[in-house]
């Protein structure tokens, strides 16, 4: 067995343990919650959205599915807890240097001018605010540079987060392994966060020979599983499932319909879940 694949069989049994244990928590958590009231403080919960079938109409996307921006883009994430209509999330990126994941975040804000702003010393923040189902959701984006000396950001980024995405270069298997390092730091600060495995690079990916292209592509399938995270390959350069990404996490943090297919063909953006 290689190496990977021992750390991949180890962490598989570790996420197993943890998935009983979260379980039992919750179910601890639910017994609290019907005898304990607190009037102090809201509770945390995300509310259910009203109409879900707005998500998917014309009206209410772009071509590629996105939902429509209702407000500009800052390189700060606001306080949103007097503005009683607006949804705030917080999501975080995690992944090695070098592997695009500035890129990745200026093109789903979509606002170029923006890039400089993000240049910041190992964490970079910035709000979108979306319109879904006729309540606007405000996504609070962390992403914590890859060197090893911003390890420090990785509490302050995942803590609270409701979803972590794992981004990897699709050309650099090294950086796929280090998803495993990034993930174990990243649990101890947050369990319950949707993972979501993304490889970056698609359209330098597709120039690799095909054999190559189907061992990255197996051994990033296999991690996605050890992981229990929804795998995609996507490309900043050309917004390949970028948008859909994002629509992903808002339809599982919401019980929203989603209609994007798995796609597990070498050579074509794999969308595995």
């Amino acid at each position: 067995m290689t190496q990977l694949g021992q750390k991949v069989a180890q962490l598989s049994l570790k996420r197993r343990l943890h998935r009983r244990m979260l379980i039992l928590r919750r179910w601890i958590q639910r017994v609290l919650d019907q005898i304990l009231i607190c009037p102090l403080r809201k509770p945390i919960r995300y509310r259910m959205l009203t109409n879900a079938t707005a998500v998917t109409s014309p009206s209410l996307s772009t071509p590629e599915g996105d939902f429509v921006s209702v407000e500009h883009v800052t390189p700060i994430c606001h306080n949103h807890d007097m503005d009683s209509d607006l949804v705030a999330v917080k999501i975080s990126l995690l992944g090695d240097s070098q592997i695009g994941k500035t890129s990745f975040l200026v093109k789903y804000v979509g606002n170029e001018v923006e890039q400089e702003a993000l240049q910041k010393k190992g964490l970079n923040m910035v709000d979108k605010t979306l319109l879904v189902g006729g309540a606007r959701i405000s996504y609070c984006i962390w992403e914590v540079g890859g060197d090893k000396k911003y390890w420090d950001h990785v509490p302050a980024a995942c803590k609270d987060s409701v979803a972590i995405l794992f981004m990897f270069d699709l050309t650099s298997r090294w950086t796929l392994n280090n998803v495993i390092k990034w993930h174990q730091e990243a649990r101890k600060w947050n369990q319950t966060a949707i993972p979501v495995l993304i490889g970056t690079k698609f359209d330098e990916f597709i120039q690799l020979p095909i054999d190559l292209q189907w061992t990255i592509a197996s051994q990033a399938r296999a991690l996605a599983k050890a992981l229990n995270a929804t795998l995609f390959f996507s490309s900043a350069t050309y917004n390949i499932n970028v948008n859909k990404i994002f629509k992903f996490i808002t339809a599982k943090l919401f019980d929203l319909p989603w209609t994007v297919e798995r796609n597990l063909t070498v050579g074509e953006p794999i969308i595995d879940f």
